[in-house]
């Protein structure tokens, strides 16, 4: 369970990211986090902290509790 939810979150980020014309790179010096952190969480092998949460949200300019919206399902796009 805990694998889905870090896959699922990964995936409404990189579709936030890429739906905003974004690279990797310029939503990691815009959050002040490095391209490997956001590329890992997109790839569900990380577990980001609520401080990290907010500074991804601030970078794309949405609301935080966007970022956990989805619609359930496991995409890999």
């Amino acid at each position: 369970m805990s694998q889905e939810i870090l896959t699922m979150f990964g995936c409404r980020l990189r579709q936030l990211r890429a739906s905003r014309g974004m690279s990797q790179e310029e939503l990691g010096a815009l959050a002040g986090l490095d391209r490997t952190y956001i590329s890992g969480v997109e790839r569900g092998l990380r577990n980001l902290g609520l401080i990290n949460l907010y500074k991804i949200a601030q970078a794309l300019e949405v609301p935080a509790d966007q970022l956990l919206v989805t619609d359930g399902t496991l995409r890999n796009e």
